[in-house]
């Protein structure tokens, strides 16, 4: 590791921020080496206001060009601010598309892209949707002076509550005609969520749909979180929802959930950075190995 590098990414210099951000995702440099060069503490997630924000969703429901007209406001505004985007690895070559940056327009103002900086992530071997490693990565950007960051998940189900584990707080986009609310909230994510936008207000559907998600919330734990209604096509609610996500408390309906899975991604984390994984996976699959021999091994209990 370079110091000379972490403190350049520290004063602005980009390529040195992609650099160090790759061996933190690559693991040949550890936060608590970061930290130590920076002389800071590690990060305090119990927060008034939030530094990361985890949007998700499923496929389709215009999460990237919701963000990206989002991003654009905060710019506008002032705010530093990083978007991290996940994309799926291929479970069989373990390569992914990283396109999500395509339907990202900020970036090309030139007003405006000095406060804007994307990095696109391959989730690789995380179980999740959402690599562990993005936790680390969120906190160096944070050293970085960036004052927010974006992390944009994959959007594929019940996987996605893992984003808990590292964001502070959680929006989830919903699309019209995805089902009634109440069905919607055996997700598992809808009960985590912190906000819900329903995208693609300008198809129909879309109102029926926020309204039942707000009955349903009204019968949970803790506040309801707002709601709202945008068309990223068409921008409207955008500069509202922008308003109020940058304000967004945590809900409180799911404080013990949250802690739940930051506890669980700690040890998977622990098991996943283990150097005798991959022998131990081979051990299992020739049969000379038990489970709970390969967690204790592995250190996971």
């Amino acid at each position: 590791m370079n110091p000379d590098q972490v403190r350049d990414a520290v004063d602005g210099n980009r390529r040195a921020l992609a650099r160090t951000l790759t061996n933190i995702e690559n693991g040949t440099t550890t936060i608590q080496s970061v930290r130590k060069i920076l002389d800071k503490n590690e990060t305090n997630h119990t927060l008034e206001s939030w530094r990361s924000l985890a949007i998700t969703g499923a496929p389709g429901v215009g999460k990237s060009c919701l963000i990206d007209k989002l991003l654009k406001i905060w710019a506008q505004d002032g705010i530093k601010i990083a978007l991290l985007a996940i994309d799926p690895s291929s479970p069989r070559t373990g390569g992914a598309l990283l396109g999500d940056r395509v339907r990202i327009t900020a970036i090309d103002d030139e007003k405006i892209k000095n406060n804007i900086y994307i990095r696109s992530i391959a989730t690789r071997k995380s179980s999740g949707s959402v690599p562990l490693i993005v936790a680390d990565m969120v906190e160096f950007l944070l050293m970085a002076k960036w004052d927010r960051v974006i992390i944009e998940t994959v959007g594929s189900g019940q996987s996605e509550v893992r984003c808990a584990a590292i964001a502070d707080r959680i929006v989830v986009v919903e699309g019209p005609a995805r089902g009634d609310g109440v069905q919607a909230e055996k997700a598992g994510l809808l009960e985590l969520a912190d906000a819900v936008v329903v995208n693609k207000s300008d198809l129909s559907g879309a109102e029926k749909h926020a309204e039942e998600l707000l009955e349903s919330f009204q019968l949970g734990i803790g506040d309801a979180p707002p709601v709202m209604l945008t068309s990223a096509l068409n921008e409207t609610g955008i500069i509202e929802a922008a308003s109020t996500l940058l304000k967004l408390t945590d809900s409180g309906r799911s404080v013990r959930a949250r802690w739940r899975e930051r506890l669980l991604a700690h040890n998977e984390r622990k098991i996943l950075e283990s150097p005798q994984l991959d022998d131990i996976i081979i051990s299992l699959a020739e049969g000379l190995i038990s489970v709970s021999e390969a967690i204790k091994i592995l250190g996971g209990d």
